[in-house]
This record gives structure tokens, sequence and C-alpha cells, in this order.
């Protein structure tokens, strides 16, 4: 970068600082000595020193700082005999940030010591600025510390810096040296420590600070209420958020959604939903947050007619709106809402194709493979999240081959595939019978992607293994996996013995996901099977006993129905829904026709 300075100093044309000139200042004086009126030399100077810090200021504004560094035009004033003031120097720094310049910032750190300009409170914030900036916090509290005498301000910008480096224990160490030495905070620095007590996750600390700023008076907004809530909610008080927020008389709308946020953090559905009822006002973020939060937890048919609400609504659904909306479509199976979405994001909001992935997902969770391969190939954009879409979805189909095309495309395509691609990757081998690849996918992921395997690559191996037949290798990959296997491993490796009648390894596989949840009747149904299958009677009856006589009972079965957009779900012997006896009724009309 030095480098590259001194070589533009020296093609910048000789005019460039000809205004800046001192005798063309003098002579100009000379010429209007009789003039009572005429500026002065120190006049001239001050106008000069403006102009300088004009052109470093627009420099940085440009952007293009490689090009035409601030630093530059700096030197070329320095040697035309100018002298700098504050804002030279608070330009330059906020220059060199943008560009993560170090060498040159400290040696404009230097500058600012030779020039007497450290003591000022604004110029000493701005160095400390670039050296946070720059990930530097030890360079930045040598300046805090060699402050003759610091300021409010100088004081806030060294907490904030702690906060954005997440070391909330140095804030509050500052923060009582503070009070110690007998500076009030005002409601900016008392908002970034409160914050700091939420990264600590202290629940008592962040009581002691709400203390404080009740008994020292100091202004509380709707920044600092926000902050409040914030943190409360993350320390894992929602009593206490909810306390304050109501206690509080600053309740602006971003107070509102914080509080809805938090509640639906902590599950607590009931809460957010009476708020976001009884908000005075409400805005894109609250009809977000609840859609969200229905999604969340399972209620994608609360979510969905929550979306329509806000469609009738003054508000009108934004990206975030419609990526919320369309995973509730996904997880619930419903293709009809879903492609409703998609004709209202095809006016404006996916020009960008921004919305790509997640139309792939839904259109491949609600069954319509063909046109989730549509959307992906009409996309203009190809990156991670649209490519990992398309595999996964082409393995929940069994597309397994066409699957692995697309991953060869998309390494061809220098897009690297992180953890989710890979799953989908083992899985389409898995469901294709592709032993070889899926083996040689499994072991590319730490050699060639520095990819770590996780528990979910370590279950679709287990899962191509066991469906393989190659029950002894899927075995000892269980047993020499670096985490505990969990009951969905265990329970892949029972079914496949269960279908290799595989006597020995599927009462080791029920053994463990009996440890694992004992009351789990699976388990015992599965090896109950394996034993009638090897007429090892008297074992599988037992363990039917078993299940009987300690009351264990299956998961019901649940199927679903779209029908005019709304999704109906039924489960084994359930007979809550509404229209029960009329689908009852038509049921035993087809089956008199069918016969």
């Amino acid at each position: 970068m030095r480098a590259c300075i001194q070589q533009r100093f020296h093609q910048l044309p000789h005019t460039c600082f000809s205004f800046l000139h001192p005798p063309r200042i003098h002579a100009y004086t000379v010429a209007n000595v009789e003039n009572p009126y005429a500026p002065s030399r120190e006049d001239y100077a001050y106008a000069n020193v403006f102009l300088w810090n004009t052109m470093i200021r627009k420099q940085a504004e440009n952007g293009d700082i490689t090009r035409d560094p601030p630093l530059l035009y700096y030197i070329q004033g320095l040697r035309t005999g100018l002298r700098p003031n504050g804002q030279t120097f608070m330009y330059l720094l906020k220059a060199l940030v943008c560009g993560k310049n170090v060498n040159e910032g400290e040696e404009v750190h230097a500058s600012v010591v030779r020039t007497g300009l450290a003591s000022s409170e604004f110029v000493s914030g701005a160095l400390l600025g670039f050296y946070v900036a720059n990930g530097f916090i030890g360079q930045a509290r040598q300046v805090f510390d060699e402050m003759p005498q610091q300021g409010l301000v100088l004081w806030t910008l060294m907490i904030r810096a702690y906060v954005c480096l997440t070391l909330p224990g140095e804030v509050l160490e500052l923060f009582r040296t503070m009070r110690r030495v007998g500076v009030m905070p005002d409601m900016v620095a008392v908002a970034t420590v409160v914050s700091a007590s939420g990264l600590l996750g202290d629940l008592g600390v962040a009581k002691t600070i709400h203390c404080f700023i009740e008994k020292s008076g100091v202004e509380v907004d709707a920044f600092v209420s926000r902050t409040l809530i914030n943190t409360y909610g993350e320390c894992g008080s929602l009593t206490d958020a909810y306390r304050f927020f109501q206690e509080t008389a600053m309740k602006n709308t971003v107070v509102w959604n914080t509080m809805i946020h938090q509640s639906l953090e902590h599950n607590n559905l009931d809460l957010g939903k009476q708020l976001f009822d009884s908000m005075p006002e409400r805005d894109v973020v609250s009809w977000n947050s609840m859609i969200r939060g229905f999604a969340n937890v399972g209620q994608y048919e609360e979510a969905l007619a929550l979306f329509h609400d806000m469609e009738i609504s003054v508000f009108r659904p934004n990206t975030l709106t419609l990526l919320s909306t369309l995973s509730t479509c996904a997880s619930h199976g419903a293709l009809e809402a879903g492609a409703w979405i998609h004709s209202y994001v095809n006016n404006d909001l996916n020009q960008d194709g921004s919305l790509d992935s997640s139309l792939i997902d839904m259109y491949s969770k609600c069954g319509d493979i063909v046109k989730a391969i549509q959307i992906f190939e009409e996309s203009p954009r190809r990156d991670l999240f649209t490519w990992t879409s398309i595999i996964c979805g082409l393995a929940m189909h069994g597309h397994g081959k066409k699957a692995l095309c697309y991953f060869s495309e998309m390494n061809e395509s220098q897009v690297s595939p992180d953890e989710v691609t890979m799953v989908g990757v083992l899985s389409a081998c898995a469901h294709a019978g592709l032993i070889e690849q899926g083996r040689r996918y499994f072991q590319s992921m730490e050699k060639v992607f520095g990819l770590v395997p996780k528990i979910e690559h370590y279950g679709c191996m287990v899962d191509l293994l066991g469906r393989m037949g190659c029950l002894k290798e899927a075995y000892d990959l269980i047993m020499g996996m670096p985490m505990e296997a969990n009951e969905i491993i265990w329970g892949s490796f029972l079914s496949a013995c269960r279908v290799y009648n595989n006597v020995e390894l599927g009462e080791v596989a029920a053994r463990r996901l009996l440890e694992l949840d004992p009351r789990d009747p699976w388990g015992r149904v599965m090896l109950s099977n394996i034993y009638a299958e090897e007429a090892k009677y008297d074992r599988s009856m037992g363990l039917r006993k078993e299940i009987k006589e300690k009351g264990l009972k299956k998961s019901p079965g649940c199927s679903s129905i779209e029908v005019n957009g709304s999704v109906h779900g039924f489960l084994v012997e359930d007979n809550s829904h509404p229209c029960y006896n009329e689908i009852n009724s038509t049921l035993e009309k087809i089956e008199k026709l069918m016969n």
C-alpha cells in the first residue's frame, strides 16, 4: 500500500494542489493589503485546510481508496505546508477503516501524537474505532487509557467496542470503573451495558443494572426498554421481561415486537398472540414474527391463516414473510397454498432469484419434484442454497442418480458444498443403492471439502450400508463414531437387521434403543418380528406380553390431504375431525360400490 501511495504521488499533476500553495496565498494578500475587508492569511489557511479535508473525505466516500488513497492527499497537503486539524485525522481514519489499512492507520496515529491532537476526545474516538474495526482491541484500550481525561463519549465507545467483540466481562468491569471515577452514563451507554449482561446470560447482573437505571434517574427511552426486554429474555427470564414491558411507559412498535419475539423464543405462543392482538400499531416485523412463531411450533394452518390475514391488511408481505410462509407450506405439505404463494412471488419479489431455493424446497416436500426441477433450471441464481435444495429434493424422491449428476455440476461450477448438501448426496446414494459412491463421498467430506462428518452423515451411511445388507460394516461404523449414536441411527440399523433377519445384531440394536427410550415400544415390536421370522416364538410372544403389561403404545400414524388450500390431518382411530361422519359415510358408499 505504501509503495502504491508513493507511485501515485509522483503520478499526480503538480496543479492538483496548486490552490493550496502558500506563496500564491501571500501574493493575493499583499495585492489586497489596502482593503480592510480582505481575508487574512489565517482565513486563507483555514479555508485551504477545509478544502484539504473535503478532498480526503470525498475520496473516502467514493470507496476506491486503493486507486486514489486518501493518505496520498494527506501527504501532499503536508508538503504544501498545511497543518492538519482534528477533522483531517477523523476523515483519514474513517477512510482507512474502510480499506482495512492497519499500517497506514498506525502512521496516522503517530501523526496525531506529533501534532498534539491525541488529547482530543473525538480524534481519540476515531483512533479507537479504527483499531476496534480491525480487531486490535489491545491498541484501542491503549488509546483509551492514554487519554488524560476520558469523557462520556470515549467511555461509551470503549464499552461498545467490548460488546462488539463479545467480551461482556470486560464491559461490566469497565462500567464499574466508569462509575468509580464519577462519570455518569447516558441512555446509550446504559443500553450498551445492559446488552452485555444479556451476552453474559447472568440474570443477577441484568437485574443489578436495571436497578441502577431506576435509582440513577437515567432516561429510559424506547431503545433502553427494548434492550432490557431482550436482555431478560436472553438470561432466560420471560417473566421479568414481561413485567418490565408492562411497567415501562416507552412502548413503541419496536418494543412491542421485541416482547413478541421473546415470547416466541420461549415457546409461549399464547402470550405472543395476545400481545400481537393487543398492539396499537403493527408493522411487517410483527406479522413476520407471528407467522414464523406458529410455523416453528408446527401450527401450520394458523401460520397460513395469518399470512392470508396479512394480505388483506395494509401491510404487504416482504421476502422474509414469504420465506417463513413457504417453509410452512413445505412442512405442512400444502402444495396448493405454496403454488399460490409462488404466483404471488412472481410479481416482483423474486427478480434476483433469492426465493428460488425456498420454492424448490417447498415443491420437493409437497411432492411436485418436476416443478422443483423446472424452477432450478430457470433460476438466475445458482448458489449453494439452490444447489442444495434440488439435490436434497431429488434424494427425497428417490432420484439418486440425478441428484448425483447435479452434485457433479455443482462441483464443476466451483460451488463448495456444506454439511446439508452432503446429507442430500449421501441420502441420494442410500436411496439409489450406490454403495461405492456413498463410501467415496463420505470419505471425501473431510479430505476434499474440509467438512467434519456429523451425526446426520453417519446416519445416512448406516442407512446405506443397512439397505445393502452390509450389517457388520454398519455396526462397526456406529461403534467407531466420534459421538454417541441416537435413536434414529439405532432404529435405522434395527430396521436393516429386521429385513435381513440378523438376530444377533438386532438384539444389540434393540437393547441400545431401550436404553435411550425405555417407553418407546417400537424397538420391542421390531425385535419381536425378528424372533418370529426365526421361529423363536417364545421370545416373540414374551416381548409382546411385556409391551401389553407396561401399557406401551406406539405413536399413532398420521396422514393428511389438502382441499381448497386447507390441509386436513387424520390420526389412527381419531374421530375429532368436524366432517368425521360425512367422511365415514362416503367411505362406506365407496366400499359398497367396490364390492
